[in-house]
């Protein structure tokens, strides 16, 4: 049976991928930060997500306070992922409006990660 996604990301990119069913989900240019805590541990903040759906929002008090967070899953497999921050209510944290949080339990780094000159000269 062939996936059908709603959204292809540039190959010559590299993306992260649902871990349970490969749907492109993120361009690493999206990334804007790797020290996020999810359920079910470290996650990452990013501006902007593909093949993702989204719950209803809900007020969650989170290790950084109250946030409206709606739950995010894959459209492809329907697995939870994280959530998305519809609404933060302590100043400090408004920058998180409109962004998504997607745990490492749930994605995989895809196309062309081994071809980066930094991540080679960190290998050294």
């Amino acid at each position: 049976m062939v996936k059908t996604f709603q959204a292809y990301l540039p190959n010559c990119h590299r993306t992260y991928s649902c871990v349970h069913c490969r749907a492109h989900l993120a361009n690493h240019d999206e990334l804007i930060s790797k020290s996020f805590q999810g359920s079910q541990g470290r996650a990452y903040l990013f501006n902007s997500v593909v093949n993702v759906g989204c719950g209803t929002a809900e007020e969650r008090v989170l290790l950084t306070g109250l946030h409206a967070v709606a739950d995010i899953f894959c459209e492809c497999c329907k697995t939870t992922l994280g959530w998305k921050y519809e609404h933060a209510f302590e100043n400090s944290q408004k920058y998180k409006e409109g962004k998504y949080i997607i745990e490492l339990a749930h994605m995989i780094k895809d196309n062309g990660w081994e071809d980066d000159p930094k991540d080679e000269e960190k290998r050294r």
